[in-house]
């Protein structure tokens, strides 16, 4: 069970014994309600920022190092302070950390001895972007009073999971874990880094549902996907030089070419084109509260990874075609990387109880396995926790 953050400062004092108290600060995970890989290819996403989060409790300390435990974890790592220009990634969760300091290191910011404790309510492995919300609630805990923008925290957030752990990630989840706004979801342009905020209809709820499964093909087909978007898009310069990213790519203009493209390119590019429209179309819909149409769109979004992408998998795509059977369920979808983690799923609120009763027997029947669900409210972005 998660600590509350008065807990999480009294654990920090027992685990440490430094006597100093510590400051508190949270950055949250995110759910991604469509628009799914268009960020690394400069379109739109449509997130919320998540009441879940990941916690960093930070005082400063006398021997020299960043000293990090991890609660949930049970394992702490050590790093000289002094020595940051030089780290190297381990190939552990201790990456995040140490890439995220690495990088304040080179811009410039002073990174002093502390201790830090983490705390986190992301489940890791679920799509949820627990690897953002530990980026980003270390960057605010290093960086401590020391100012940087908002926009800066998150390309930095991102360039540790590029450059220090080695994932060749878009901006949106560092963006959406700075950027949050309770109450509403986040449309972020990725090419211009620019957002608006889109309030949603409180006739559908949006509820998260954990397959716990996490196939091991996600990170190589990640960066499979990132090489193939590149050929589409060096294919397609053939036809219009102009072409930098898919994000150029118009609907029309994919018309015209993509018959002249090879075959995996093409797909990849039609649902990327096609995702980053539809999340234009689902701000549209849910600025009408047409629940109905955000819920085709969830439907379509799905298709396009399943059978364009290929990045769902087949314990996923029974929890989308289960779910969209149920009375009152808008729509469903995968979100996140892919290859298993969560749908997200948009359900009328007098029947989300029905929605988990019947989807969770179902799939334990299928898979043996027990579902999690997360109500998803749209939550602040990072910042200290006045404890």
């Amino acid at each position: 069970m998660a600590l509350t953050p008065r807990e999480i400062v009294s654990a920090f004092r027992e685990h440490f014994h430094n006597p100093t108290k510590p400051e508190l600060y949270r950055a949250p995970g995110r759910v991604n309600l469509i628009g799914e890989h268009t960020d690394y290819n400069l379109g739109y996403v449509f997130p919320i920022a998540l009441e879940m989060a990941c916690y960093v409790a930070i005082a400063p300390a006398a021997h020299g190092k960043l000293r990090v435990y991890s609660r949930d974890l049970h394992e702490e790592f050590a790093v000289e302070a002094a020595h940051l220009g030089m780290a190297k990634p381990r190939g552990k969760w201790s990456d995040y950390v140490i890439g995220v300091a690495h990088q304040l290191h080179q811009a410039g910011f002073h990174i002093p001895s502390a201790d830090l404790y983490l705390e986190t309510e992301v489940p890791a492995g679920s799509g949820l972007s627990s690897s953002a919300a530990l980026e980003i609630s270390t960057a605010f805990a290093l960086l401590g009073k020391q100012v940087m923008p908002q926009l800066e925290i998150a390309r930095l957030g991102q360039r540790a999971e590029v450059e220090f752990v080695g994932m060749p990630c878009g901006i949106m989840d560092q963006y959406a874990s700075v950027f949050g706004k309770k109450g509403a979801a986040i449309r972020i342009d990725c090419r211009s880094t620019t957002h608006e905020y889109v309030g949603l209809p409180l006739e559908g709820k949006i509820i998260a549902v954990n397959s716990m499964v996490k196939h091991e093909l996600g990170t190589s087909a990640y960066r499979e996907r990132v090489a193939e978007c590149a050929e589409a898009v060096a294919a397609i310069r053939h036809f219009d030089p102009t072409v930098e990213s898919l994000r150029d790519v118009s609907p029309e203009l994919f018309q015209k070419v993509q018959d002249s493209l090879p075959d995996v390119p093409r797909r990849r590019a039609r649902h990327i084109i096609s995702d980053s429209q539809r999340v234009l179309d689902l701000s549209a819909a849910a600025e009408k509260h047409d629940v109905a149409k955000m819920g085709e769109l969830f439907v379509a979004s799905h298709r396009s990874m399943q059978h364009d992408y290929e990045i769902s998998c087949e314990e996923i795509d029974f929890l989308v075609d289960t779910a969209i059977k149920i009375s009152g369920v808008y729509g469903a979808r995968m979100t996140g990387g892919g290859f298993g983690g969560c749908t997200v799923n948009l359900v009328a609120p007098d029947a989300v109880d029905a929605f988990r009763q019947q989807l969770g027997d179902a799939y334990q029947k299928r898979y043996a396995l027990r579902a999690v669900f997360y109500d998803c409210l749209p939550a602040a972005g990072a910042g200290v926790v006045n404890s």
